[in-house]
């Protein structure tokens, strides 16, 4: 099972297009508190458009407490531009949890925190010109990766409602 987890989101729109993405790949979506805005935040709401009924939607008080609830046979993994690995690296098994952790956008994840768990850091690779990629579009390529390796297991492959051919 997919779980994106947002340590300390800063950006309301970001947060509204991530849930709507988790909508559409099946994910969970784990918020890390304190937040950069209110969850009723209109911005939010709009890019998450009329989807948040769907969403399953877990918050923490802290990353300590978002720990604690992770079982010992799930992965995690934490999304940084030091990572280890590249998200086509990983090996991501149908119906196993794995946990994707992005960092808050103005600082990203702790260097503490990499620096524990850096052979669980994943990169996505960008040319050397840009310092960080934003936060909604890595969740997608890590999420489309997922799934990807999954088969698009749960996932409509044809449109379902009325089709032009």
């Amino acid at each position: 099972m997919l779980n994106i987890v947002l340590w300390e989101p800063e950006i309301p729109e970001n947060t509204g297009n991530i849930a709507r993405m988790c909508v559409g790949l099946n994910a969970t979506l784990h918020l890390i508190k304190p937040y950069g805005f209110f969850l009723d935040n209109k911005h939010m709401r709009r890019s998450g458009v009329d989807y948040w009924k769907h969403l399953k939607l877990i918050q923490h008080d802290s990353y300590e407490a978002f720990l604690k609830s992770v079982k010992s046979n799930e992965s995690i993994y934490y999304l940084t531009r030091y990572g280890q690995k590249t998200p086509d690296q990983l090996t991501l098994e149908k119906g196993e949890y794995v946990y994707f952790i992005f960092g808050k956008e103005s600082a990203g994840i702790s260097k503490t925190v990499l620096e524990k768990n850096k052979d669980r850091t994943v990169r996505i690779p960008a040319s050397v010109n840009v310092r960080s990629l934003n936060l909604a579009n890595c969740v997608a390529i890590v999420g489309y990766e997922y799934v990807k390796q999954n088969q698009y297991d749960g996932l409509c492959l044809k449109e379902p409602h009325q089709s032009l051919f």
